[in-house]
């Protein structure tokens, strides 16, 4: 079997089993499961994995800590959060904790099957609009943040590419609006993200209203 490793973290046994079966039927390998968020720091820890399909609401270490810890780990594997309620304050923090996306569990087997592909090439799962109503609901006073002092060293360029980022807008319509090709916007996406210290454009997004680059109710606007 070939394909992204896969780790499955809920604190309901019949729910991970019901996960692992959709997986495994779609010939995607799971190589572990963990009952909690400890379980599941632990796990990643001794079982190599590409994705954790993570419960946010367990008892113990709950899903967003572990996210946390997760994610926050050099070369970890990258975390896709499984949620019962679409757009919660939940969601929200487990993007700021470094989530590469949500789904809902009541998600059909193909969407499951199809989000877990996306995030283990590197993508994110969220579409940035939605990723902005999630903020824009639950971020009103945005706090300090170590990402708000990264944004002093980007260049004029990079700034713009940001705001483009946190309006939603691809690599080729990014180029399109600032007159660069496609090549030149992934780099200037690459360093920023270095600059920014997150992983991808779900995060891009939240450090955008973190920053105060964009502010709630408003779209971020480049140049």
């Amino acid at each position: 079997m070939s394909g992204p490793r896969l780790l499955v973290v809920d604190d309901h046994a019949l729910v991970r089993s019901g996960i692992i079966g959709l997986l495994e039927a779609a010939d995607l390998e799971v190589v572990g499961e963990a009952g909690d968020g400890h379980g599941a720091v632990e796990l990643v820890r001794r079982v190599p994995a590409d994705v954790v399909l993570m419960d946010i609401r367990m008892p113990g270490l709950d899903g967003i800590e572990a996210t946390r810890r997760i994610a926050g780990a050099p070369g970890g594997p990258r975390v896709l959060v499984l949620t019962t309620f679409d757009l919660d304050e939940y969601v929200y923090r487990a993007l700021q904790a470094g989530a590469s996306g949500f789904l809902l569990k009541d998600a059909p087997p193909e969407r499951l099957v199809e989000a877990v592909r996306t995030v283990a090439r590197g993508e994110s799962l969220l579409a940035p609009s939605l990723t902005r109503r999630l903020i824009e609901r639950y971020l009103a006073a945005p706090p300090p943040d170590a990402r708000t002092e990264a944004a002093v060293d980007l260049t004029p360029r990079e700034r713009e590419v940001w705001a483009l980022i946190a309006r939603g807008l691809s690599n080729h319509e990014i180029g399109s609006e600032l007159f660069l090709s496609e090549a030149t916007v992934k780099a200037h996406i690459t360093r920023l993200f270095v600059k920014l210290g997150v992983r991808d454009r779900v995060q891009a997004v939240v450090a955008a209203y973190e920053s105060g680059l964009v502010r709630p109710g408003e779209q971020a606007e480049a140049g």
